[in-house]
């Protein structure tokens, strides 16, 4: 995403530092447990083999973020994971060989001054 400004999270940035959220950044070397990232939505992917998985990519203004949302975690927040354009997940970060992965317990609606459509794909 790139704007005339700066990345729309840039402006919550403050605001979301004092609610605990992460940057993509700040995946790579905060501990390993329970976190929270916020960002736009870039992709939404739900392949034949994940066995009702889907894949998500947030998008702040460090870098992207990947989220898996279970079948179960997706039924709770439907709406939300549907049709939001930008999220606040919480989760639990998982890091292996410098890939960072947030596995998804909670999905919020995420308020940015612009945001463009994701890329869903079955």
């Amino acid at each position: 995403m790139v704007a005339p400004r700066g990345h729309p999270t840039k402006f919550l940035r403050a605001e979301l530092a004092k609610a605990g959220v992460r940057t993509a950044a700040e995946l790579l070397s905060c501990p390993v447990g329970k976190v929270r990232v916020a960002g736009l939505v870039t992709h939404r992917q739900r392949p034949m083999t994940a066995g009702g998985t889907t894949f998500l990519n947030l998008e702040d203004e460090t870098g992207l973020v990947n989220v898996v949302v279970s079948r179960g975690c997706w039924q709770r927040y439907r709406s939300v994971a549907r049709d939001k354009p930008a999220l606040v997940v919480s989760g639990r970060l998982e890091r292996n060989e410098n890939v960072a992965n947030v596995i998804a317990e909670k999905l919020e609606a995420l308020e940015v001054p612009a945001s463009v459509a994701s890329r869903d794909f079955r």
